[in-house]
């Protein structure tokens, strides 16, 4: 095996030639999150049930201006990681895209498990579990691959 790479994540010579920058990898995972959010609203607005309820904001959280503020201030930070992964200095880049990651993991990990609960209670849809899902593996895959990430610094 050969080990002359310069990052040892990539400890064979032929297989790391096809493998992109962790700083690419991170910035497509940050904009799959954002666009498995997108399309699990996508859902959302498209179920019968929940719409009717949104309209009438009678469902299980009432829906207010601050709350929209803080939603989409989450929304907006996947965007903002996608770029800042890539024009951030590497090892600041590795420390942001680690505790911004777990953040957000533990964002999806409280809905997640409230989606469960919910479910359990036959108040959402199956489809919320699955949304949900790929959010939080997306997250956790952030983190795992900005842990991974070599200290550039060396």
């Amino acid at each position: 095996m050969n080990t002359t790479m310069e990052s040892p994540q990539w400890t064979n010579k032929e297989t790391a030639r096809y493998l992109p920058d962790v700083r690419i990898i991170l910035a497509v995972l940050w904009g799959a999150g954002m666009l498995s959010s997108l399309n699990g609203d996508t859902y959302r607005l498209n179920d019968p049930v929940v719409l009717k309820s949104s309209l009438a904001n009678t469902g299980s959280i009432v829906v207010t201006p601050e709350l929209l503020l803080v939603m989409s201030l989450i929304f907006v930070g996947s965007i903002f990681m996608s770029v800042l992964t890539l024009t951030l200095k590497p090892a600041v880049s590795r420390w942001a895209n680690r505790i911004i990651g777990i953040f957000y993991a533990v964002i999806h990990l409280a809905f997640w498990a409230l989606t469960f609960v919910s479910l359990s209670a036959g108040q959402v849809a199956i489809y919320e579990i699955v949304w949900y899902t790929a959010q939080l593996v997306i997250a956790l895959l952030v983190v795992w691959y900005a842990w991974k990430w070599p200290n550039p610094e060396g």
